[in-house]
């Protein structure tokens, strides 16, 4: 360094060396259409996990098409980017944490492709593993900063729960047992719900809050240390985990990106099948471009648009526009704002808003 100044090799030495830190081995196979769509976040506090409670194909175009998370990680360990990392992804929808609302705008959203109340395959909790850790340095997380979709989740008052409860979603919930969470190299977690204790929201789901707080854990079966040291893949070289995510011994990138899902869960498809697989979703995503949003409700009218009704609390958007509330051509309307379906935050949708179709 001269005068305080650092020189161009020094400097671009630097930069190297904190991309090489950083580097997230993802496929951009299923990128989202909807990132240019979606604001930069000005902070990250949570790692929020998901189950994706479907398989993989159809979870990734379902993700891929709506924007819902940021990372998806599949059964055989592949990890696709589907939102960008610093863009709000729309994965926790109506949420609340330590009294603050929509959880989107200060969280990463990672989707585990699986089942809530099922084991994962040790391959894929060790490349969760793997990108948790490194987002956890990115973003400067402690362990108790990993959570699941069902510790953030709250639901609306109902007909069952008079007021805001927590437990309306038991997604991701495995990921707070304390085996999964030493699988996962997390040696910590949340003590207890800070909304729950404020009496911001009542307990709608005890065994829920068991697991999520309490001694419940019924993956200590699967993952007790002496069921799972005979089948744990090495940490790296051939057959382990660092292989299986493209990295070679030393930790250096041997491939771009993981293969897309695969029919079969020991076998990785031929480079011209995932060659193939990528030029296709290539082109689908560019045949998917969202079209330009109309600018005015006259301009909804003039397309052939109608208004199908006021969003209330007893007639919510899945009543009014039904398995479509959520597609392109679907918009809604609030305070003279013009805003698609597709792109539509469902913990934003709110009493009021005008729900338009196609006659």
């Amino acid at each position: 360094m001269a005068n305080g100044k650092i020189k161009p090799i020094a400097a671009l030495a630097v930069a190297f060396f904190c991309a090489a830190a950083f580097a997230i081995d993802a496929s951009d196979s299923y990128r989202s259409p909807r990132n240019p769509e979606r604001p930069i976040r000005r902070t990250t506090e949570l790692i929020v996990l998901h189950t994706t409670e479907a398989a993989a194909r159809g979870s990734l175009r379902k993700l891929s098409e709506r924007g819902e998370c940021h990372y998806c990680v599949t059964e055989e360990g592949g990890i696709y980017r589907i939102v960008d990392r610093d863009r709000e992804a729309f994965h926790a929808g109506r949420s609340m944490w330590n009294g603050k609302e929509d959880v989107d705008k200060f969280s990463i959203g990672i989707e585990c492709v699986g089942y809530h109340d099922k084991a994962m395959s040790l391959v894929q909790l060790y490349a969760i593993r793997d990108l948790v850790k490194e987002l956890k340095s990115m973003y400067h997380l402690s362990d108790d900063k990993v959570v699941c979709h069902s510790h953030v989740a709250y639901g609306a008052p109902n007909k069952w729960h008079s007021k805001k409860h927590r437990g309306r979603k038991q997604c991701g919930m495995l990921f707070a047992m304390p085996s999964v969470r030493k699988v996962l190299d997390l040696k910590s977690r949340v003590a207890y719900d800070p909304d729950t204790k404020a009496k911001r929201l009542v307990v709608g789901d005890p065994y829920l809050a068991k697991v999520l707080y309490g001694k419940v854990d019924t993956m200590r079966g699967t993952y007790g240390a002496g069921n799972i040291a005979n089948v744990a893949p090495t940490s790296s070289g051939k057959g382990g985990i660092m292989s299986w995510l493209g990295f070679g011994k030393n930790g250096t990138s041997v491939s771009a990106s993981p293969p897309p899902p695969s029919s079969s869960k020991n076998s990785r498809p031929a480079a011209a099948t995932v060659k193939r697989a990528t030029a296709a979703k290539n082109r689908a995503s560019k045949s998917s471009k969202p079209s330009p949003v109309p600018a005015s409700i006259a301009q909804l009218k003039k397309q052939g648009y109608i208004l199908k009704g006021f969003v209330s609390p007893q007639n919510t958007a899945s009543k009014i526009a039904g398995a479509r509330w959520n597609k392109p051509d679907t918009y809604y309307t609030i305070r003279n704002k013009v805003i698609p379906g597709s792109v539509i935050n469902p913990a934003k949708i709110e009493k009021g808003m005008g729900i338009w179709m196609k006659r």
